[in-house]
C-alpha cells in the first residue's frame, strides 16, 4: 500500500533547484473553490479572501528560506450566540526547508546525544524531497494558527449560570454514597 499524501487546498509548489539570487517572489490568491475547501478543512463558515505574499530564497548550500505573510478574511460561528462573526487573519510566515539527504538535517540525531530546543527560538527546518517546496501548504499552517478557536461577537460575554450559587461544589449521588461508606467505617 502506498503512502497517501494529503494535499492542501491552496497547494502551490515552487521549483527551488535554481532560485534567483534575490529570491523568487510568490503571490497567490485563492479562488472560490479553494476558499470553500479551506473553510471545510478548518471548520469555518466561509473564507472570503485568502492571499499569500512570500519570498523564497536560497539558504546555505541546498536549503530554502520562505518568508512573507498570509492574509485572510473568514467567517466563523460565535461560541456564545451562534451568530456569524467576521475575522481578519494576518500572520507572518517564516521557515526553513532542507533536502532530506542534507547533513544539516541529520545534525544532532546521529550522535544519540541530547538536542536542546528553545521554545521561543526559531522552528527547526522542515524537510523536503525532490526539487519543489509547497509554499501554499506551508502558508496554510500559519493561516490555521491565526484562526480564533473561540470566536465571540463583539460585546458578548458569558454570564454566570446563577449569581446566588455558593462556591462549594455540588455533591452528586455518587459522592453521597461514597461519603456514607466512609462514615460507616
Amino acid at each position: 500500500m502506498k503512502d497517501v499524501e494529503i494535499s492542501s487546498p491552496v497547494s502551490f509548489p515552487v521549483h527551488v533547484a535554481r532560485l534567483p539570487q534575490k529570491g523568487l517572489p510568490v503571490v497567490f490568491e485563492a479562488d472560490e473553490k479553494q476558499r470553500a475547501a479551506l473553510a471545510e478543512a478548518h471548520g469555518l463558515d466561509a473564507v472570503e479572501r485568502f492571499r499569500i505574499e512570500l519570498l523564497v530564497t536560497a539558504w546555505k548550500r541546498n536549503g530554502v528560506r520562505v518568508e512573507g505573510r498570509v492574509e485572510a478574511d473568514i467567517v466563523q460561528t460565535c461560541v456564545v450566540t451562534l451568530d456569524p462573526v467576521r475575522n481578519h487573519i494576518s500572520e507572518e510566515v517564516s521557515g526553513l526547508f532542507l533536502p532530506q539527504d542534507s547533513k544539516l538535517a541529520r545534525l544532532g540525531f546521529e550522535t544519540g546525544g541530547e538536542i536542546l530546543l528553545d521554545a521561543e527560538g526559531p522552528d527547526s527546518p522542515e524537510l523536503f524531497s525532490g526539487d519543489t517546496v509547497d509554499v501554499g501548504a506551508f502558508a496554510e499552517e500559519f493561516f490555521g494558527l491565526g484562526i480564533d478557536p473561540y470566536p465571540r461577537k463583539s460585546g458578548v460575554s458569558l454570564k454566570a449560570a446563577a449569581d446566588d450559587e455558593s462556591d462549594e461544589p455540588v455533591e452528586g449521588e455518587l459522592q453521597r454514597k461514597l461519603r456514607s461508606l466512609l462514615d460507616k467505617s
